[in-house]
């Protein structure tokens, strides 16, 4: 139950407008005086007839909306939110009404389409204040907006959004509706008021400023032909919502707070006089300091861009963006400050900001407030304002003037102070980027940003394990970006990630090509989530999987490309920074399984549509190999078996009928295509699927009955031996158990394992003389190596008939706890796969890894130092030789 007479009795002590309010509308004033808020509101909702026509009416309206939300807010029946949602829905409705109003006007007998009014700022976001304008963009279709046969539609559509702004705007003795500034369309001063939907969007794409992108974060229709606002927004939402970090619009934020702390700088300081709105502390640095990680974070996190303040505090603080105690500090002092704001315009119906410079006009804003006086106000929005003001701060530090000398003497001795050993390496890469001879320092912006990062990128690069390499492959990288600006900009806001680029530099050429090809990957990096480990395959699925409203088929291989090389690239970091190898192998296989999971689903989905579905049929893949291992590393390709279910004889019932064997070998053609063909976004995986039956002269696709078949009576003992490796990746559950009955059936098939084993060893003889190892650190192909360990563990499942599951490792731990393996071949397995996902990362030719880098492998593989990688690898091979040897000695003689 609200206080009425204490509400009522403040109105009438410090608000002549609300007061006069109280007198114009008395069936409201009698509805508030019950209580009753919500009753309230329809009364004032119901202001106005047909007689007083749309303006009289709408300004009948807002009068009497304004007086029930200001006594609803004053006496704490209404939050925040309740308050700017009311106003903003009647802000809604009026301009709704206007512009029908306006259209029905010049054409009385058309459709009303063609039209939209885009709402901005805090009416987009629903936070409008009390006492605020609006700052709309107006667009039309030239195709559909009525317009008389001699009239240009172009000036049709201006005197239609010239007369609804008109009918919002006008004065008399009911006050008005609202003020209308239309300044914020593209060029205000040299464009119309109304635009051709097809030229902003064209602008929006190529020629907007920074400070737009951030504007549109708050965009959304508002009145008129909503499906054309929905269209445009979709089409700008790239410009908007960038996977990549466009700091332009960042650095525009800041240099608009910085402007702002400028040119308002009488209300800067805290006191009589301070601006609530545009003063250190005040209400613009808390939505900037939301819009900017807004921006950084949200073009891979929808759920972050929420146009309110209050709901992206909420998002960025749920996503760990930022921390739980800074989101509830900003949102207390949000709500605080716009509270504070409208008793400001609530006194006279202003559109101000600032508090009162005399002692009676703060002690009566105060009162209405319903605090002492002007002192206890200021009391109680200090630390509000001096801890946002401090907080902001943090996004607009003062930086120290370190830049490189352009002086040669100077710079050498900067850059021997830096810690170079041979600074004129270095000076030689400083000179040649400076002269701006590569495609991405052309400008005079992108050598603006790399004056800006030299100081820290020097200084992390002299201490980098192999600064000459790391200089190299920054200077290629560098040379294969189209624009360097966005990149250099994010490395010098990121410290830490300048000594991360300097190890990958370091370390890692597959990175460091991966970085020239999308230097957005290092974006992934910001958040220290990308250090965690890979979710489970079906929560990442839904992560690649995820589209914006209105993308398609096409969109989504671009998506999932983009969303693994985000995540490979991050694992490859991950082993940089030194996560075990191990774990990283198996995150590069959920990886790869979610990847698979996401595009055939939409493959699928995507075929039906032409070829409709086979009865009681459906495609299943089987991977082999790593991938049925579930350990991949950074080169791993795919190996895959596509399989269907039901009757080869059935058809499919689609538009365009298929055969069932037609069909799935079509479709697994496709799915082949959708993991493997580089699109706009880049490459995904190469994909084997050469181990189906038959192998290469094979079907792409064979029943489960005929896959069954072909592995009693016509497959190979290598094809066998493969299996042990296979594991269903894509199906339903059932036809997946299916499918695993199979497997099972024929790995533990009664056979002449002699013969079996004599082929064996015959087969690994037959690699090692077709395909040497390239040197002693081959640990795949090597004598003592992994494939002489993948020998030794499969003959061993058959001489036994047990421990048949893909997972190598998983494989050996049970042959060793059955006592049929040595126990030291555990650590062996552990140290070469160790190996072989790092080396394939930071020495993909298998040769002997850099200077620099081998403490970085020998740390990985858990080894002190080097040599003592290289005691640990020589005993793990003398284990696998010795146990291999043991196995395959009686069968040699035979071959």
């Amino acid at each position: 139950m609200t206080d009425w007479p204490d509400t009522q009795a403040r109105i009438a002590a410090h608000s002549p407008f609300l007061a006069r309010a109280l007198d114009r509308y008395p069936d409201v004033t009698q509805a508030l005086a019950s209580g009753d808020m919500d009753a309230a509101l329809a009364l004032a909702q119901a202001q106005g007839t047909i007689e007083d026509g749309v303006a009289r009416s709408l300004r009948r309206r807002r009068g009497a909306i304004a007086l029930v939300t200001a006594a609803a807010d004053l006496s704490g029946a209404w939050g925040l939110d309740r308050v700017t949602r009311t106003l903003s829905d009647f802000a809604d409705q009026a301009v709704e009404e206007a512009l029908a109003a306006a259209m029905a006007e010049r054409y009385p007998d058309a459709d009303h389409r063609g039209f939209v009014v885009l709402a901005l700022g805090k009416h987009g976001s629903r936070e409008l204040n009390y006492s605020s304008d609006i700052d709309p963009i107006l667009l039309y279709d030239p195709r559909t907006l009525p317009h008389n046969e001699r009239e240009d539609v172009a000036d049709a559509a201006v005197r239609i959004g010239r007369r609804m702004s008109e009918l919002l705007s006008a004065r008399d003795g009911d006050g008005y509706v609202f003020r209308v500034d239309l300044r914020l369309r593209p060029s205000p001063e040299a464009t119309p008021i109304a635009l051709p939907v097809e030229a902003a969007i064209g602008y929006y794409e190529s020629m907007a400023l920074g400070w737009e992108q951030a504007a549109f974060i708050r965009a959304r229709p508002a009145a008129g032909d909503i499906a054309l606002g929905d269209y445009f927004l979709r089409q700008i939402r790239p410009f908007v919502w960038r996977r990549s970090l466009d700091f332009g619009a960042i650095d525009a934020i800041v240099d608009i707070s910085r402007r702002i702390r400028d040119h308002y700088a009488q209300g800067q300081a805290f006191g009589p006089g301070y601006d609530l709105k545009r003063g250190r502390g005040g209400i613009r640095e808390v939505e900037f300091f939301a819009q900017v990680h807004q921006l950084i974070h949200g073009g891979r996190d929808p759920a972050l861009r929420s146009g309110n303040t209050r709901q992206a505090l909420a998002a960025l603080r749920a996503a760990g963006v930022i921390e739980p105690d800074v989101a509830e500090k900003l949102d207390a002092a949000y709500v605080l400050l716009r509270t504070i704001e409208h008793r400001l315009q609530m006194v006279e119906d202003r559109q101000t900001h600032e508090l009162p410079k005399s002692p009676d006009g703060m002690d009566n804003v105060a009162r209405l407030h319903g605090v002492a006086d002007g002192t206890a106000l200021l009391d109680l929005l200090r630390p509000h304002v001096e801890w946002v003001g401090t907080n902001y701060d943090r996004l607009t530090p003062d930086r120290k003037d370190d830049s490189l000398s352009h002086d040669t003497d100077l710079l050498k001795a900067q850059l021997t102070d830096l810690g170079f050993a041979d600074p004129d390496t270095p000076m030689a890469r400083i000179a040649h980027w400076r002269a701006g001879k590569l495609r991405a320092l052309r400008s005079p912006a992108s050598l603006d940003a790399l004056e800006g990062l030299l100081p820290q990128m020097m200084r992390a690069l002299s201490k980098a394990p192999d600064p000459t390499r790391a200089l190299n492959r920054l200077d290629d990288m560098i040379g294969r970006l189209p624009s360097a600006i966005n990149f250099f900009k994010l490395l010098a806001a990121r410290p830490a990630l300048v000594a991360l680029l300097a190890e990958i530099l370091s370390h890692a050429p597959t990175l460091a090509d991966a970085l020239g090809r999308r230097a957005e990957l290092i974006d992934g990096l910001i958040d220290a989530t990308a250090f965690d480990p890979v979710p489970p395959v079906d929560i990442l699925t839904g992560q690649l999987a995820m589209l914006e409203p209105g993308e398609d088929y096409q969109a989504l291989l671009d998506r999932v490309r983009q969303r693994v090389g985000d995540r490979r690239f991050a694992l490859g970091a991950q082993i940089i920074q030194g996560a075990d190898p191990l774990e990283v192998g198996r995150g590069y296989g959920r990886v790869a399984e979610a990847a698979i999971e996401a595009l055939t689903t939409a493959t699928v989905a995507e075929f039906e549509t032409a070829h409709g579905k086979v009865p009681g049929g459906e495609v299943l893949i089987l991977a082999l190999g790593r991938m049925g291992g579930g350990v991949l590393t950074h080169a791993s390709d795919l190996d895959l078996v596509f399989l269907f279910t039901g009757d080869f004889r059935a058809e499919s019932d689609g538009p365009k009928p298929l055969g069932a064997t037609q069909y799935f070998n079509r479709l697994g053609q496709r799915i082949t295509n959708a993991l493997s063909v580089s699109t706009a976004a880049g490459p995904l995986y190469e994909v084997d699927t050469r181990l189906r039956p038959s192998g290469a002269q094979g079907l792409l696709a064979v029943s489960l009955d005929s896959f069954a078949r072909y592995q009693r009576e016509e497959a190979w003992t290598w094809e066998h031996l493969a299996l042990t490796r296979a594991r269903p990746v894509f199906g339903s559950p059932h036809a997946r158990a299916a499918l695993d009955a199979i497997l099972d059936e024929t790995l533990r098939r009664p056979r002449d394992f002699d013969d079996l084993a004599r082929q064996a060893v015959k087969m690994r003889g037959d690699i090692a003389r077709h395909k040497p190892p390239v040197s002693d650190l081959d640990v795949k192909l090597v004598p003592g190596g992994l494939v002489d360990l993948e020998f030794l563990i499969h003959v061993t499942q058959f001489r036994h008939g047990m421990a048949f599951d893909p997972d190598l490792g998983q494989a050996l731990g049970l042959l060793v706890a059955a006592g049929h393996l040595p126990a030291d071949l555990i650590a062996a397995h552990d140290l070469v796969t160790r190996y072989l996902v790092v080396s394939r990362l930071v020495s993909p030719g298998s040769t002997e890894p850099p200077q620099a880098t081998r403490p970085l492998l020998a740390r990985a593989c858990g080894a002190a130092d080097w040599d003592g990688l290289l005691e640990s690898y020589a005993k793990a091979r003398q284990s696998v030789t010795q146990a291999w040897a043991a196995l395959a000695a009686p069968y040699q003689e035979t071959i």
